[in-house]
């Protein structure tokens, strides 16, 4: 094998919450490799360490539900099952997409026509001297407030004479 083969893939990994939470970290790395033997046909996979650093970093009971991965084959025989890279590519379509955008930008500015500047209307003398309705203000009112106490409010209880004998 002179040509290495590489692959993307995103892998569900939604199973893994089917087994006990101390153990599902551990069984997304081998859902992994188990992926990796049927996709690329050779048994001896590896994992970078970055992937593992991934799937772990939530901890053990909480490992992503997919993962986007690039698999490559080696001339050593082996899978190398590493975390894809968008960066990569998003570089190469983001320099098209600007080029592109400055032609149009040069383009629609050459095709549009320089308009005559319009002045603002100035208001004149009679609008100015029309008053404006506006709601009444409340002023606040000077009747003196009722006060009222607990005391006053309740009725007073009469002492009743009390028996002896």
């Amino acid at each position: 094998m002179s040509q290495e083969l590489e692959r993307v893939y995103t892998i569900n990994l939604g199973k893994a919450l089917i087994s006990q939470s101390q153990h599902r970290a551990v069984r997304a790395i081998n859902m992994i490799k188990e992926f990796a033997r049927h996709h690329m046909k050779i048994e001896d996979i590896k994992i970078e360490e970055d992937l593992a650093h991934q799937i772990w970093s939530k901890g053990v009971r909480n490992p992503p539900r997919k993962i986007r991965v690039r698999m490559s084959k080696t001339d050593e025989g082996y899978v190398l099952v590493s975390p894809y890279d968008e960066e990569v590519e998003e570089t190469s379509k983001n320099e098209t997409k600007k080029d592109t955008k400055k032609e149009d930008k040069a383009e629609s500015t050459k095709e549009i026509p320089v308009e005559d500047k319009v002045e603002p209307v100035k208001e004149s003398a009679e609008d100015k001297a029309e008053p404006t309705k506006e709601s009444p203000k409340k002023e606040p009112s000077t009747a003196p407030k009722k006060q009222t106490n607990k005391e006053s409010a309740k009725p007073t209880k009469k002492a009743k004479p009390s028996k002896s004998k």
